[in-house]
């Protein structure tokens, strides 16, 4: 995100706009908020609720002090834009392996592989 001086209306829509989720933990016995642009940060609590609520909360605290320090503020995911590219190394006998798959079910390599990325 761009440097310059963020509006609180503006902080706010940026910090809803961040990816979340809310996992449980074991170790903690405890539900944990988590935000993918803020990989390092985490909310513990015992409901799912103030698992989330507490994360979006840091995350604005964070984005707020980062904007105050002249910090570039990441851009939310679902802003960024993506080529729909990306490049993988794997062993030669996979790339084979995924070739005559591909050839036997009569696309393209390329689709192939998206179809078996899609199906998880």
């Amino acid at each position: 995100m761009a440097k310059g001086k963020i509006t609180e209306k503006t902080q706010n829509k940026i910090v809803e706009e961040y990816s979340y989720r809310v996992i449980w933990s074991p170790e903690d016995d405890e539900h944990v908020g988590l935000c993918a642009e803020f990989p390092s940060l985490s909310w513990l609590a015992p409901s799912q609720v103030e698992a989330l609520k507490g994360v979006v909360k840091l995350v604005g605290e964070v984005v707020r002090d980062m904007q105050q320090a002249g910090e570039v503020v990441p851009t939310p995911i679902s802003k960024r834009t993506y080529s729909g590219q990306f490049k993988v190394r794997i062993p030669p006998f996979l790339h084979r392996q995924l070739v005559l798959e591909a050839e036997e079910n009569h696309v393209s390599l390329n689709r192939f592989i998206s179809a078996k990325l899609a199906s998880g």
